[in-house]
């Protein structure tokens, strides 16, 4: 079905129709071939990023981290050292296949190649689960200006559930994606709770730190005018911690020690961990969670992989005993992690303004 609207757009509700509620997202208005961006997608000037493409800067970047050895005890203090300081890091050798990294990006570019009807059928309020959902933007209710990015979003609950509702194009990859991470997410976890003080995850600290799975497939079109708009604005995750896949292309900038913004160049066979705000709360303060966005893009689409590792919606989540157990003080108090991602998607991304929400 060939795209219901009409150039030059200038009517509001002409373009949400088109974007949300027919499916065609902002790759579909990218495919238009618009000469001008939108004026819906226009940032504020204190939102853009301007990035310098003079590739002879040398530019510090977040560290890299080979776990080829990761029993090594210098590996461990590298991965913490992150987590404290940068609340990024990039890691190699990480044993997750290089095939299995190549098949989910291939599997996304497949989803996005569908027909708008059929990407459709996982959008909000026609999607037959909340465990799969299709959109574009973060929360275009609450946003005085787009994102220039559309997502898929996948709640794991179990594989029955997965194979009966997830889009056939990818889901078998997908799964395959997330379940190959998991032995380096407990790597990952068991050496950041170390330095907490907590010596072995037992059941209720396992569910606590990695209940909740959820991936997106995030796609972000070429873009008219990339410098008047983000793909992704300022913002830190909330879970406790994401494990990013990013494709060949680069985009992603993360606020740096100085408050300036350094780009996260791309490594083949790589995937970038951050810590998130659940993470940043049951440390009490320890770990980071750390602002960051991505830029839009004027001559390549662009895909990106997450997987967040979340408590459970039921969890309360607060600083661990241990990590207290020298006598700090808590920064935060109990929260019920449902009620606090709740609090992050009714508002516009705004940096790090949601933890707030479970300061004491």
């Amino acid at each position: 079905m060939a795209p219901t609207i009409s150039l030059p757009i200038t009517d509001s509700s002409e373009i949400r129709d088109f974007v949300l509620n027919q499916g065609n997202g902002v790759k579909g208005l990218s495919e238009l071939g618009l000469k001008s961006l939108p004026e819906q997608y226009i940032q504020p000037l204190e939102e853009r990023i301007i990035v310098n493409e003079d590739n002879n800067i040398p530019q510090e970047s977040i560290p890299i981290i080979d776990m080829s050895n990761w029993e090594d005890p210098e590996v461990a203090n590298a991965i913490c050292d992150a987590a404290e300081k940068w609340g990024f890091f990039q890691v190699v050798n990480h044993g997750v296949p290089t095939d299995v990294l190549e098949n989910v990006q291939n599997a996304t570019h497949q989803f996005y190649g569908l027909p708008s009807a059929e990407k459709r059928k996982y959008s909000k309020g026609v999607s037959p689960s909340n465990s799969v959902r299709f959109g574009s933007s973060f929360s275009p209710v609450a946003e005085k200006a787009l994102e220039w990015k559309d997502y898929s979003a996948s709640f794991y609950v179990s594989d029955e559930e997965a194979f009966e509702l997830w889009p056939p194009v990818c889901r078998n990859q997908v799964l395959e994606h997330m379940k190959s991470s998991k032995i380096l997410i407990r790597r990952l976890l068991q050496v950041l709770m170390k330095r907490l003080n907590v010596n072995e995850i037992d059941e209720t600290k396992e569910l606590m730190l990695m209940g909740s799975v959820r991936i997106n497939l995030n796609y972000y079109p070429i873009c008219p005018n990339p410098e008047l708009t983000v793909g992704v604005g300022r913002h830190s995750d909330v879970s406790t911690l994401t494990i990013l896949l990013q494709d060949d292309i680069g985009g992603l900038y993360v606020r740096g020690n100085n408050d300036d913004w350094i780009h996260v160049p791309p490594i083949y066979g790589s995937l970038v961990i951050n810590v998130g705000d659940a993470l940043q709360i049951m440390s009490n303060g320890r770990y980071k969670s750390v602002e960051h966005r991505v830029v839009a893009n004027g001559s390549r689409n662009r895909i990106s992989i997450p997987i967040f590792v979340n408590p459970r919606p039921q969890d309360i989540i607060c600083p661990f005993p241990e990590a207290l157990a020298s006598g700090e003080k808590p920064i935060y108090k109990q929260v019920l992690y449902s009620e606090y991602v709740k609090h992050f998607f009714k508002k516009a991304h705004d940096g790090k303004k949601t933890v707030d929400f479970a300061k004491i």
